[in-house]
């Protein structure tokens, strides 16, 4: 799926979304905006249960939340039935507020401060993912000191390499995630948290990286993973009570590009966990999923206004929009690929070759270089598919831009979720004499 589910064209040719007019939403609203369509952002949260549900019954589906924590969109995948997956103290604290349960929530990071680590103790998170050594030494002091018993994961790099962009790639030999398994790392974290009286040791979580297409690499990492789980109980004693490979289904971004099916991903990780689990003679752990990307990535469009366009005789047409990378950082820092449709009118005539700039005074500021598109004027409006994950989750304010509104759509009424930012905005964290 590129674009979310209930886009259409009206009668004047116009994009509508969630039966709302785009361009009425940027009259009204103003660009850059984001809209999130709430038909798709629910029927993606469904499909991901429904297929792991089918395929491995003990499934707990975490949303990722930094793919877009969003208070709103949280709240309404809470009530799909997700629990949550934070890498932050912030994103713990924005997960609560939209009243996720501390115990459906996943506390992942491979920095967690002791502050961030005290408040997800303190919090009731179900569990914390370990990432090293020092973390396992600052929550044994936290746990005594707060007088509890922390459950944990221990986060496994099971050194499988997977096809995606290097810089994000998280479990391969060289990354800075997780306790290796080759060099006795996660063997001796095992030892380290069974031997420690406030940790209760729950199982094994393992993340290869984002926009994974190959399944099969989900059922390498599984079978590493239960391979070394029984031979920690044999060695320690200690027989994982949940196993996670992570999240990271690619979606598409073009046409032409296909996705992760959660059906297809349910199927080969279910299997791979049930037989390896057979093979060597573990019981069934529940298995924990974690989809960030493949959740919120189509169920949104970013618009942008058509400004300045300049001609390069024999080189290119740059086509400048009013946004750009500090609300998409994507494609200047992964050189990431997306598409763009008209959204004002009819996309009539013939189709030109252009590049789609941002606004901000960088060479690299493209948001998409090579286009094919109608002839474009001023003032057009242009939608650009699947942006709702790690597009406003990693915006900035460079060149004090000011960081575009959010609106919900569904069944023809619109709801802004997030106001734009203003120039007081920009400026009220400075301390001035």
């Amino acid at each position: 799926m590129l674009w979310p589910q209930t886009v259409e064209r009206g009668d004047n040719g116009s994009l509508r979304l969630g039966g709302v007019h785009l361009a009425e939403l940027a009259e009204q609203y103003g660009t850059p905006l984001y809209v999130f369509d709430e038909a798709t952002l629910r029927a993606r949260a469904r499909a991901a249960r429904t297929a792991f549900a089918r395929c491995y019954p003990r499934t707990r589906v975490l949303y990722a939340g930094k793919a877009l924590l969003s208070i709103p969109i949280v709240a309404i995948l809470r009530e799909e039935g997700l629990g949550l997956d934070v890498v932050s103290g912030g994103e713990l604290f924005a997960g609560l507020k939209a009243g996720v349960p501390a115990s459906t929530i996943t506390f992942h990071g491979n920095n967690k401060s002791e502050q961030e680590l005290r408040e997800a103790i303190v919090a009731g998170v179900g569990l914390i993912a370990v990432d090293n050594h020092f973390e396992l030494a600052l929550l044994t002091d936290l746990a005594a000191d707060l007088g509890t018993r922390v459950p944990v994961l221990l986060r496994l790099n099971p050194g499988v390499d997977v096809h995606t962009h290097d810089k994000i790639k998280t479990g391969v030999i060289d990354s800075k995630f997780g306790f290796p398994i080759w060099n006795g790392d996660a063997a001796a974290a095992v030892q380290r948290a069974v031997g420690t009286p406030g940790l209760d040791l729950v199982g094994y979580h393992a993340h290869l990286g984002s926009q994974l297409f190959d399944a099969d690499t989900m059922r390498v990492a599984i079978e590493a993973m239960v391979e070394f789980a029984a031979e920690m109980r044999d060695r320690f004693g200690v027989t994982p009570r949940e196993i996670s490979p992570g999240g990271g289904f690619g979606i598409a971004y073009e046409a032409g590009e296909s996705e992760a099916v959660f059906e297809d991903w349910a199927n080969i990780i279910g299997s791979a966990l049930s037989h390896s689990c057979d093979r060597h003679g573990l019981p069934l752990p529940e298995l924990a999923v974690e989809p960030g990307r493949a959740i919120v990535g189509p169920s949104a469009v970013a618009l942008y206004r058509v400004g300045s366009m300049k001609d390069i005789p024999g080189v290119r047409r740059y086509v400048s929009v009013d946004g750009g990378m500090a609300d998409n950082i994507r494609p200047t820092l992964y050189g990431a690929r997306y598409t763009a449709a008209i959204a004002n009118r009819a996309e009539d005539g013939p189709r030109k070759r252009v590049t789609i700039a941002g606004k901000y005074c960088e060479s690299g500021d493209v948001l998409i270089e090579d286009i094919e598109l109608p002839e474009l004027v001023s003032g057009d409006l242009l939608a650009v598919p699947a942006v709702g994950a790690y597009c406003l989750a990693m915006a900035s304010n460079y060149n004090h831009a000011l960081r575009p509104a959010v609106v919900l759509v569904k069944d023809g009424v619109a709801r802004l979720i997030r106001r734009r930012e203003t120039y007081e905005d920009l400026v009220v964290t400075e301390v001035c004499p």
